[in-house]
């Protein structure tokens, strides 16, 4: 007899690959705007830094909102494997909420400037990442749109070109940015606003690329999913909202406390936001892989949701907890062995201006190792969840978890006891254990608390 838990194993494997292969593409692509920047100077990292963490505070929530594609269409094609209409809605409605949420967001992210300021940032690093967000703030729409649709295709189980768009656009980025940074080609140089808007053209690439694989590929073809787009479908736009906007909220949470941890970093000196933006890019790069098979955790978890398989789920959502704390494992033991050269990647080491630079990202390091555990397991956590359409109850766990245990802890750390980053980062590390915690109980208690009871 076959071993459902082998057959689950390779199915989820074999989906998470390439999911975790564009995460790694994708975070590829903002260390090379970090690259880019470096090669600006420090205080173009940290006015990079501050642009950067308010963009992708709307940018994380705007995918927290498209991530209801993901769970909506599994359970459907666990109910009803080959189903057409349903998941055309699906996916027409979400980028209908991505459309109708873009436009405030661009209002907020225009007067950047200003909010900075606002936080108590540096008046010259905010006017800086003015000129950089009014070149980057365009990228928020496109990039929801290839979200969607990444998220459509990672549903139906098929997501290697989300992977392919991703390392294509890589290059793509670097050389845009390279021309509008630094004016080559015969382009005027146009510094920071250029690096802003080489962003907005690689997620213009990336939207365009794969509406073009769904359009011409026969098998996403037979969804016709531009057909007919400005067709209302309230009943589907409330069900992505109830399901979308409590996973954006959550992600939210969770984006604005490393944003938060940023400004924080600021208040101390420029030394520790550029520091700390350095290490957080590193943590970041290694959290692709849990974020990754949380995702295709959702799809598996979904699809045996739909299909009203209680064994499935359970099998689906073990084996993604388990392969991706002992992935974090191996991280935390790479972070701890290699801080120095890590943080050489985006640092010269050898210029005597960046030696303290240098020397508080190593240290941030060594938290981010201690970490990596209970980042995967939050991460995942949240992703078997989501399969089970339970984003409500982790929504309020992200807020008591990253604001009131990690942000409170670290500032008491950070300033009255005068531990400064290192402070800031020990209280990161609690939020983040707090989360993952909680997330894991309920996931266990998932049968006693009713999620496994399907929402037709």
């Amino acid at each position: 007899m076959t071993n459902p838990w082998r057959i689950e194993a390779r199915a989820l494997i074999l989906l998470a690959v390439p999911i975790i292969a564009g995460n790694v593409a994708w975070s590829g692509i903002a260390a090379t705007d970090l690259w880019l920047l470096g090669r600006l100077g420090s205080d173009a990292v940290a006015a990079g830094a501050l642009a950067l963490n308010l963009f992708h505070a709307c940018l994380i929530f705007g995918m927290g909102l498209v991530t209801a594609a993901a769970p909506l269409i599994a359970s459907e094609r666990g109910r009803k494997l080959h189903s057409v209409r349903d998941i055309r809605r699906t996916v027409r409605q979400t980028l209908w909420a991505a459309v109708i949420y873009v436009l405030p967001a661009w209002a907020l992210l225009w007067r950047a400037e200003p909010i900075l300021i606002a936080m108590g940032q540096d008046h010259a690093l905010s006017a800086q990442a003015g000129q950089l967000m009014h070149g980057l703030q365009w990228a928020l729409l496109p990039f929801l749109g290839f979200s969607t649709l990444r998220n459509y295709i990672a549903a139906i189980e098929r997501p290697l070109w989300g992977l392919v768009m991703m390392v294509v656009a890589i290059p793509f980025n670097l050389l845009v940015g390279w021309a509008l940074i630094f004016g080559k080609f015969g382009l005027p140089p146009l510094g920071l606003f250029g690096a802003g808007l080489a962003s907005t053209l690689s997620s213009t690439f990336l939207f365009l690329g794969l509406a073009a694989v769904v359009v011409i590929d026969r098998g996403f073809r037979r969804y016709h999913l531009f057909g007919r787009f400005w067709a209302p479908d309230w009943h589907r736009l409330r069900a992505v909202g109830a399901i979308g906007l409590p996973i954006a909220i959550m992600l939210g949470f969770e984006t604005t406390v490393f944003n938060a941890s940023a400004m924080l970093m600021g208040l101390i000196d420029k030394e520790s936001l550029a520091a700390h933006a350095v290490a957080i890019q590193i943590a970041a790069l290694m959290f692709m892989v849990p974020m990754g098979i949380g995702q295709a955790a959702t799809v598996r978890v979904g699809l045996h949701y739909g299909a009203g398989d209680v064994r499935g789920v359970g099998r689906a959502g073990w084996l993604a907890l388990i392969l991706g704390t002992g992935f974090a494992v191996a991280t935390a033991l790479l972070l701890l062995a290699i801080p120095y050269q890590m943080a050489s990647a985006f640092l010269d080491m050898k210029d005597p201006a960046n030696a303290r630079t240098a020397q508080l990202a190593v240290s941030f390091l060594s938290i981010a190792a201690l970490f990596q555990l209970v980042d995967a397991a939050q991460a995942i956590g949240a992703g078997v969840l989501r399969g089970l359409q339970d984003t409500r109850v982790p929504m309020f766990i992200a807020l008591a978890g990253y604001w009131l245990v990690g942000i409170g802890t670290g500032s008491f750390l950070a300033f009255p006891l005068k531990m400064e980053g290192f402070g800031i980062w020990l209280g990161l590390a609690s939020g983040l254990g707090t989360v993952a915690l909680l997330l894991v109980i309920r996931w266990i208690r998932r049968e006693r608390l009713g999620l496994l009871k399907l929402k037709l």
